[in-house]
Order: structure tokens, then C-alpha cells, then sequence
């Protein structure tokens, strides 16, 4: 088995359900890695069953969930998702926290050598697969659970990329505006939405280049080396992980672990705002606070429409 040791605390993800695409090699399988040793439950979706089986001999988890296929194609993404919810409900969760969409891959060419079948099997590859997980996942769980979606671009889709791959850099940019896209239009139901886009990595990947590109691409970042793999990985951890909403955050909670504490108020007279599924927290039976409760207010109830109006 493997080794790994994390930067975040043990147990971040106790208890979830994560989803990891190309998980079978490079940044993949360094993310399943990351994850599994942060408790996460973890279903692998690839493109080959032997790398696939190989990472979870790896991370000696014999309930580890893999799936290959070909997430370009809808039948495919539907049969990877439907043995993921089957698998989930299982072992007793029944949802899907988080996706990391990090299937992907380049055939760098100059726009002349491009053709529109080498121009779609990389926008396909890159952008149209995590569009069809990301809707899978979301209309299977997320729609009802809430949960978080992180997207692996590349810096390439963001600045001036010294890259010989227009399909490449043209698939990364549509996976950073898809991202802001769901971000906007899926925040209130409790679902994050967000993207990484990282230089060059050693990974496999690098093997489509010849070695005079790679020299000339690393003397161009100031550090003078490729990322580690572990290195983004850890990004990646940090952007499927809960943060803290704010205090008082009014939002559509649909988790029902939104926890609020008396301290944390911060409604101005004569605001109302109104939660459902909120989980209070901290002694509320006496809180000198200026409002008006309505509804359940005792130490770790959930209370069902809770309204509070600042006096």
C-alpha cells in the first residue's frame, strides 16, 4: 500500500462520497490518493479498468467504486453515474459530495496540422466530458443533496499559453467559463462550483511533447520545474472540502448541516431572514439577542422554517 500524508486534518472527509474522473493515473491519481486519506469514500471513473484497479490496490480499499469508459459519450456518463449512485446507496450514504473533473488530454499541433476531427476529440475529451459529469452528478444527487464540483482546467485557458495546442488552450478557457456558469446559477442550492487551472504538471501527459518543447516551456516558469502532482492535488482537496458560510448566509440549505451560533449574528434592524433544515448550534435559551425567534430555538434541534426579524 502506498504511503501518503496530507496537509489537511485527518478526517476532513469522513463520511463523503467523492467522485474522481481520470483517476486512473497522474494528477488523478494522485487526487484519489489525497482524498482516500483524508476518509473520503471514493469511486474512480478512467478509461482503462487495469490503471483503474491498479490505484486502488494502492489505497487498500477494497470498496473503492471504479468504472471505465469513455466520458465523451452520454450513454457512457450515464452508466458511470448509475454504478456510483448504485455503489452509494450500498454502503449507506446514497449521494455524491463531490466531483473532481480531471479527465483530459492534449495532442499539441500547430493550427495548420489540426484537423476538425483532432479539434473535436479535444474539446470533447476536456470540456464537453465535464459538462456531461457535471450534469449527471448534478440532476442524480446534487439537485437534492447539494455538494461541490471542481473543475481541472490549466492556466493555458487564462493567459497567454506558450503552448503549440489552440484545441488544448480553446477547451481549457470553456472549462473556466462552464465553471463560473454553474457557480452563478447553483450556489443558492448549496452546491460550490469552482476550477483549477494549474501549469505544467509530470504527469503522463507530458509525454505528448518532445523534450526541446519541455525545455523551453520549463525555462519559461520562474521556479524552473513542473508541478508535482501532490502539489495540485492539494488545491483540489481544498475546493471540494466545506468551508464556513458566513454568519446568518441566507441561502436555500438543502444539506441541512448549515450550523448557526448565537455569536455569529449579523442582521441589521428591521432585517427577517428565514432558513429551512437550519441546525442550530451553542446554547440559544438565552442569548440577550435583540429578535424576534420564531420557531424552535433549543441546542441542536432542527427546526423546520425558522424565521428570525432583527428588532
Amino acid at each position: 500500500t502506498v504511503q501518503y500524508r496530507s496537509i489537511f486534518r485527518p478526517g476532513l472527509f469522513e463520511g463523503q462520497t467523492i467522485v474522481v474522473t481520470g483517476g486512473g493515473s497522474g494528477l488523478g491519481r494522485c487526487t484519489a490518493h489525497e482524498l482516500k486519506s483524508l476518509g473520503a469514500r471514493l469511486a474512480l471513473v478512467g478509461r482503462t479498468q487495469e490503471k483503474l484497479d491498479r490505484v486502488k490496490e494502492e489505497l487498500g480499499d477494497p470498496d473503492i467504486f471504479t468504472f471505465a469508459g469513455d466520458l465523451r459519450e452520454v450513454d457512457q456518463v450515464k452508466a458511470a453515474v448509475d454504478g456510483v449512485m448504485a455503489w452509494a446507496e450500498r454502503i449507506g450514504v446514497g449521494r455524491i459530495d463531490g466531483l473532481v473533473n480531471n479527465a483530459g488530454g492534449q495532442f499539441p499541433a500547430p493550427l495548420k496540422d489540426i484537423s476538425l476531427n483532432g479539434w473535436n476529440a479535444v474539446i470533447r475529451n476536456n470540456m464537453t466530458a465535464t459538462f456531461l459529469m457535471s450534469k449527471e452528478v448534478y440532476l442524480r444527487s446534487m439537485e437534492q443533496h447539494g455538494g461541490a464540483i471542481v473543475n481541472v482546467s490549466s492556466m493555458s485557458g487564462r493567459t497567454k499559453s506558450v503552448l503549440t495546442a489552440p484545441n488544448y488552450v480553446a477547451s481549457n478557457a470553456g472549462v473556466i467559463g462552464l465553471t463560473m456558469s454553474l457557480a452563478n446559477q447553483h450556489a443558492r442550492e448549496g452546491i460550490r462550483v469552482n476550477c483549477v487551472t494549474p501549469g505544467m504538471i509530470q504527469t503522463p501527459m507530458l509525454g505528448a511533447y518532445r523534450t526541446e518543447q519541455l525545455d523551453a516551456i520549463r525555462a519559461s516558469v520562474p521556479m524552473g520545474r513542473f508541478a508535482d502532482p501532490a502539489e495540485i492535488a492539494a488545491r483540489l482537496g481544498a475546493d471540494v472540502a466545506e468551508g464556513p458560510l458566513p454568519p446568518w448566509q441566507i441561502v436555500r440549505e438543502r444539506r441541512a448541516t448549515f450550523e448557526a451560533t448565537p455569536e455569529q449574528h449579523r442582521l441589521r434592524p428591521g432585517t427577517r431572514t428565514e432558513w429551512t433544515n437550519l441546525f442550530l448550534a451553542g446554547d440559544w435559551t438565552d442569548t440577550g439577542l435583540p429578535a424576534t425567534i420564531e420557531g424552535s430555538v433549543r441546542s441542536g434541534d432542527r427546526a423546520a422554517d425558522l424565521a428570525l426579524t432583527m428588532t
